[in-house]
């Protein structure tokens, strides 16, 4: 399951992602956890102190190594210098698995041991005094939707995305690489506005979108936000005494964690678990080719001096029946 939370700035989308990971850990499931966020935080939400943070691998720095090893023997694609962030695989290109070691893994993901179990995290890495006027955070994800592009997972698998504030994500073709995306809404006019937005440009993609309510104080927050986003509220969080002490540095064990939000917790999971029974590969693979010719279009041909759009094998359909031959 590919799982993104998104939400405006402040939202709690972080702290939410961070609980889930923790969540789906505590079950024993195998998780990639991934910060894509221009603020990195995610490491810091799952126990990292700021020195361990301040060390995890950013993706963008081992992009070449990225395109070069998803490449494989893919005879559709030259070099690694011609793969933009939307390029799709096809026949002889190495697809990712979340139960697996490979170079990618190794040079991008570290383990974080949590109550119960351990994820692989990986981070874009943030925005550095070097990127200032001259490059925006899109080019620091596209490594992260290559490697969504690639990624083969399967029932009781996660990959959780912690994504950029706001609308930001549609400046690619990465919001449609989940198979469920949360939006964390506070209770107020802001909060539910990037919700109306993220659902009016996710309309026509089938996007699979709920909403989780935080920062609910009462029955009037929560009345709001049923009048506000209906059927799509999924659940609501409030206050947590041990987020607040998760915060501070000092998170009792997981197993302390309010019933209410271990309630809600595993309310995310059973939505996002249903949605891999309605899964279209096929749907999949063309939305990546729609992306990927858009941005040939606009920018990749130009930048790369090559014709991406032969880049797509048209009789290939991602799916786990492809693994074992890719």
């Amino acid at each position: 399951m590919k799982i993104a939370f998104v939400g405006k700035g402040g939202s709690g989308k972080t702290t939410l992602s961070s609980l889930f990971i923790r969540h789906l850990a505590a079950e024993g499931a195998p998780v990639v956890a991934v910060d894509a966020d221009i603020n990195q935080h995610l490491g810091a939400a799952l126990g990292l102190d700021e020195s361990e943070a301040a060390a995890l691998p950013a993706m963008g720095d081992h992009l070449l190594l990225i395109k070069d090893h998803l490449r494989g023997t893919n005879p559709r694609i030259a070099s690694a210098d011609t793969m933009i962030k939307t390029t799709p695989p096809g026949e002889g290109s190495r697809l990712l698995r979340v139960q697996e070691d490979n170079p990618v893994y190794d040079a991008c993901a570290r383990p974080v041991a949590l109550d119960g179990g351990t994820v692989r995290l990986m981070v874009t890495g943030p925005f550095t005094d070097a990127d200032l006027g001259v490059a925006c955070y899109h080019s620091k994800t596209g490594a992260v939707e290559l490697c969504l592009n690639h990624l083969v997972d399967g029932p009781d698998e996660y990959v959780v995305v912690d994504m950029t504030a706001g609308s930001d994500s549609f400046a690619s073709g990465m919001f449609t690489r989940f198979d469920m995306t949360f939006l964390v809404a506070e209770p107020t006019r802001k909060g539910v506005s990037v919700y109306r937005q993220y659902k009016e440009y996710a309309r026509d993609f089938g996007v699979a979108l709920r909403v989780v309510g935080n920062k609910v104080q009462g029955p009037d927050d929560l009345d709001f936000l049923r009048a506000e986003v209906g059927d799509d509220l999924l659940v609501t969080v409030g206050h947590s005494d041990w987020v607040r002490a998760m915060e501070k540095g000092r998170p009792p064990r997981f197993a302390a964690l309010e019933e209410s939000n271990r309630l809600a917790l595993r309310a995310l999971r059973e939505a996002a678990d249903a949605t891999y029974e309605r899964r279209d590969w096929e749907r999949y693979t063309r939305q990546m080719v729609h992306f990927h010719l858009k941005n040939a279009r606009s920018w990749g041909n130009e930048r790369t001096g090559a014709d991406l759009a032969a880049q797509i094998d048209p009789g290939f359909v991602l799916g786990e029946s492809v693994t074992a031959g890719a």
